[in-house]
């Protein structure tokens, strides 16, 4: 790779970090959880290209099977991780008897 490419490429990196922070930090906190939901389901995508990737790959190095690995890992742990939060913020919405038991029995223990 070129040295102007990867720095082109940096560059595109840092502005991108610099847009999505400005976009994100507009952002209102009732939206902030949808959002992070919606974010965790593409991350999915991202998952199974990784996942794509290391299969497709014919001879990898060890650091390309570490490097994909991780980046795995860590997307299986962003999309449960999103998930468990989507179902705590609509648990928070849910009204009946489940609700009203698990709150009349909090103050007893």
């Amino acid at each position: 790779m070129e040295s102007g490419s990867l720095l082109a490429n940096i560059a595109i990196l840092v502005l991108a970090g610099f847009v999505g922070f400005a976009v994100i930090s507009k952002v209102p906190n009732t939206l902030h959880t949808p959002l992070m939901s919606g974010t965790n389901a593409i991350h999915g995508i991202v998952l199974l290209g990784g996942l794509i990737v290391l299969g497709e790959l014919e001879n990898p190095s060890v650091l390309d099977s570490v490097i994909l690995t991780v980046a795995i890992a860590f997307g299986m742990i962003n999309v449960v991780g999103g998930f468990l939060v989507t179902d705590r913020m609509l648990g928070m919405f849910k009204s009946g008897p489940d609700r009203k038991k698990s709150t009349a029995t909090k103050g007893r223990d």
